[in-house]
């Protein structure tokens, strides 16, 4: 790990770890605070199960609550399991992606974005989680026979963000 001590080889010092930090909390801070908020005026201006149509045929802002993971994932088990595991899961992902993010020299800025994106998106969903024993998801898109299940702004977050370390997986371009 690089030192934090001045400037090392790689010319990273004390102020480029500072940057690095003061970006996870705007990205990670930012993503949080753009998903409790639309899921706020979801919870305030749609009823359960309602929809709006944005695009007629392809996008609609429909109200859900999905108290299973991603896709339904573990939906039918019982509050408490799902309780118990999905907040020990999230807590132990969070934890690892600010280990991951903290290993990454501030020299990898896309990378520490996409790690970023992920604890912001991960903290988001926690918080449903959290105040509601599920979360809101409100984002619908479907096109004929193709549906895809709803989601909000943490689950986007959290998509962009494992995109874009596959890319610097695939690349090769994960730091030592």
């Amino acid at each position: 790990m690089p030192s934090t001590q001045g400037s090392t080889e790689t010319g990273v010092g004390d102020a480029d770890w500072r940057r690095k930090y003061i970006w996870l909390t705007l990205i990670a801070g930012g993503i949080v605070i753009a998903d409790q908020v639309t899921k706020l005026l979801i919870l305030r201006e749609v009823s359960l199960h309602a929809s709006i149509p944005v695009i007629p045929g392809f996008f609609h802002i429909t109200h859900v609550q999905n108290p299973g993971g991603a896709f339904g994932f573990l939906a039918n088990q019982s509050a408490l399991v799902r309780g118990v595991l999905f907040l020990a899961v999230s807590t132990v992902a969070v934890g690892m992606v600010l280990w991951f993010y903290h290993k990454t020299p501030p020299t990898h800025r896309w990378l520490a974005t996409g790690f970023a994106l992920i604890i912001g998106g991960a903290v988001g969903n926690l918080i449903d989680r959290v105040r509601f024993g599920k979360v809101i998801d409100f984002l619908d898109f479907f096109y004929r026979g193709w549906h895809w299940p709803a989601f909000n702004v943490a689950d986007s977050a959290i998509t962009v963000g494992i995109t874009i370390f596959i890319i610097h997986v695939i690349w090769g371009r994960i730091p030592d």
